[in-house]
């Protein structure tokens, strides 16, 4: 006679003295030498260095490479770096930067060349903080600086503007729009041979 079980049909009640019975192996607690190997690993770590800090009263410092907030630069003048060209928006994987460029005029010279960005969005709801942004800008105009502290109380507030993102004024610039530094083209602007702002671009700026 077969020990085989025949299955049962899909739905039928199943017999508990149909289920084969396995028995577990248990070995029990482990000995007192293992155990004190685990108890070991825990003695050395209440004497190290706690790694923690009490955030945020207390704030430890980023890496020199970190990957935070963005910014857009200017020239030494004041003039902006970025020329909306929108590369760094197709570099983003996450979708999250929106660019719209505009021609610079004599009498709203924003940037070194012919053209500036006049809309400049950042979605940090979708920013994944890659720096492929910061790869694809051909000017330098777009770098991320080392803030973190991004969390806002509504969404909105995470779709960073132009004026959110742009780098203040420091000694020497002007603030835009005003004429390129005299003599000069945009390549001496991407070149560094502009180190500061001149008399008469301070005459002109609005």
């Amino acid at each position: 006679m077969s020990n085989s079980i025949e299955p049962k049909k899909s739905g039928a009640a199943q017999n508990v003295d149909d289920v084969s019975f396995v028995e577990v192996n248990q070995p029990g607690p482990a000995p007192l030498s293992q155990q004190a190997k685990g108890f070991w690993v825990t003695f050395q770590s209440m004497f190290k260095k706690n790694l923690t800090v009490a955030y945020p009263d207390v704030k430890a410092p980023t890496e020199e490479r970190f990957h935070g907030r963005h910014q857009l630069n200017r020239h030494p003048d004041g003039l902006e770096k970025c020329i909306g060209c929108e590369l760094c928006a197709w570099a983003c994987p996450a979708d999250a930067i929106f660019v719209e460029g505009a021609d610079n005029t004599p009498d709203n010279q924003m940037s070194p060349g012919e053209r500036y960005g006049k809309v400049y969005q950042i979605n940090y709801l979708r920013c994944v903080f890659c720096g492929l942004c910061i790869e694809a800008c051909p000017t330098r105009a777009l770098t991320m600086t080392n803030e973190y502290e991004l969390a806002d109380s509504s969404r909105e507030k995470l779709i960073f503007e132009k004026e959110d993102l742009l780098a203040p004024l420091r000694a020497g610039m002007l603030q835009p729009p005003h004429p390129m530094y005299p003599g000069t083209t945009d390549k001496d602007y991407y070149n560094g041979d502009v180190t500061s702002a001149h008399p008469s671009q301070e005459g002109k700026s609005k």
